[in-house]
């Protein structure tokens, strides 16, 4: 397992709910770890602020990364802060629940662009870095909705199967090179997301129980001390998928 000490990740979404839990994990590995967030600003700065009292660099970063030049001004922003991008955690997401007949293509079309375009982006950005020092961890955060459809619909279901499909595309080019990517796949993590859905309830899970944000950082944390695994999905979700 490789020792992360003095790598530097940038976690998308990472103000709160699974992504903080990630955040704060990296950085019990001794990673310098860079927020991004887009509205969420307190929450962000509190997120760095606990970083850096456990003693490693941290900055909250303002981004939308569901459009290409405001990923472009992260990661150069992530850059100047505490250097290269070594991990890239692409966690920022939205779950809309619709009904067939309220699905639309703005719904549609925005879920797209922020759960599955921006993975890609960011993606895009960091590889020339990672390349070039011939090492590198991409972690995709999922869903179990790829695998079984889900609680929020189409439109989510797809976005979170696209990442599993572009996963596998750049971790078998990538394979050569030191880097892994990888997908962690998650199914009714308690967060606000998952409270907010009324459709999701505990006793639906096999093992009775929503999961905990820290056992989705936990699966983050070895696949980015890994450099064995590449081109997986690591289904945390208590049973609900079995594969």
């Amino acid at each position: 397992m490789d020792d992360l000490t003095g790598k530097c990740a940038l976690v998308t979404g990472g103000s709160r709910g699974i992504g903080r839990a990630i955040c704060l994990a990296l950085a019990a590995a001794g990673v310098d770890v860079a927020v991004n967030y887009r509205e969420r600003k307190s929450d962000a700065e509190a997120v760095a602020a606990e970083i850096r009292a456990r003693g490693r660099r941290a900055v909250a970063l303002a981004a939308d990364v569901a459009l290409e030049e405001e990923v472009k001004r992260l990661a150069a922003a992530v850059e100047s802060a505490l250097g290269p991008i070594d991990i890239l955690v692409n966690n920022a997401g939205v779950a809309w629940p619709v009904t067939l007949e309220t699905l639309d293509t703005r719904v549609w079309n925005d879920t797209i662009a922020i759960n599955l375009n921006s993975a890609f982006l960011m993606t895009q950005a960091v590889l020339p870095g990672m390349r070039a020092r011939r090492w590198g961890r991409i972690v995709n955060i999922s869903s179990t909705a790829a695998q079984v459809g889900g609680i929020v619909g189409p439109h989510y279901a797809a976005s979170k199967a696209g990442m599993i499909g572009m996963t596998h595309g750049y971790a078998s080019l990538l394979a050569g090179e030191g880097i892994t990517a990888n997908v962690v796949a998650p199914a009714m993590i308690d967060t606000d997301m998952i409270r907010s859905n009324e459709r999701a309830r505990p006793e639906r899970i096999p093992l009775g129980r929503f999961g905990r944000v820290e056992e989705v950082a936990d699966a983050v944390l070895m696949l980015a001390r890994n450099g064995y695994i590449t081109g997986q999905t690591i289904n945390v979700n208590g049973g609900f998928y079995m594969s």
